[in-house]
């Protein structure tokens, strides 16, 4: 049976475009299950959604074993309504590593939503959010941390950063911290703004038109969501790919 249409008093879908959801609500699967386990390292790339009538939606459910390691890297572009949702359960001593792009142009809605769960102690969570975002496009992210009671010595970071380039597109960034236990540390940074004219200028003084000033400009900015990417080849790939993207932005 098909779960009900979420509705915006649901705080994870306050910023969802319900509207284009409804349609195709029914041809949408469950979450996908990965489990790392114990002691193992898994990396997954994810540089396109499956759009069906406009909208594309990945759902992952996502638990790690102890001292296990799961990495991975997003882009969320291509689709009127694009939805990125993860759900992590870190285990003793484990990491999950985050790296996501969200870049829309014209009247899309993207987002990236994620629930970090610590349920055991000594577990470390690094997420890393860059959004560049055009005409009127909304771009998104809703990130949760919860710290059980007894997951001592959790270190937990979010750093969401996002790049307006017309004064119509809109940017959220919705932190969330639950910590139940007292020996953790727990950061979130977020900031919106536009590009930097002074760098642009300094770039066109150097001999560079202002074209190439933007997109180096850009290309740095969300090179950090991938800089974690440990295969040379596939990071390659996914800035190349973003790039790509950006380049029809600006």
């Amino acid at each position: 049976m098909t779960a009900p249409l979420p509705t915006r008093r649901d705080e994870a879908w306050r910023y969802a475009d319900l509207k284009a959801l409804a349609p195709v609500w029914s041809k949408i699967d469950g979450p996908e299950k990965i489990n790392v386990p114990a002691g193992k390292s898994l990396s997954r790339q994810i540089a396109e959604l499956p759009v069906i009538d406009g909208v594309g939606m990945i759902d992952l459910d996502v638990t790690i074993g102890d001292k296990a390691t799961f990495t991975l890297h997003i882009l969320a572009h291509a689709a009127d309504y694009g939805r990125i949702q993860v759900k992590a359960t870190l285990g003793n001593g484990s990491h999950f590593e985050l790296g996501g792009a969200i870049l829309g142009s014209g009247q899309q809605t993207l987002e990236i939503v994620t629930e970090t769960i610590h349920a055991e102690p000594n577990a470390t969570s690094n997420q890393i959010v860059r959004s560049v975002l055009a005409d009127t496009a909304t771009g998104s992210f809703l990130g949760k941390i919860n710290v059980a009671r007894h997951a001592q010595k959790t270190d937990a970071a979010q750093s969401v950063k996002a790049m307006l380039l017309d004064r119509g597109a809109t940017a959220n960034a919705k932190p969330e911290l639950e910590i139940f236990a007292d020996d953790v540390k727990c950061a979130h940074g977020a900031t919106v703004g536009e590009l930097d004219k002074q760098a642009l200028f300094y770039m066109a003084s150097r001999g560079l038109d202002p074209a190439t000033a933007k997109k180096l400009m850009l290309q740095a900015f969300i090179g950090d969501a991938f800089v974690s990417v440990g295969d040379d080849a596939v990071r390659e790939a996914i800035e190349s790919k973003a790039l790509g993207v950006l380049e029809g932005l600006s």
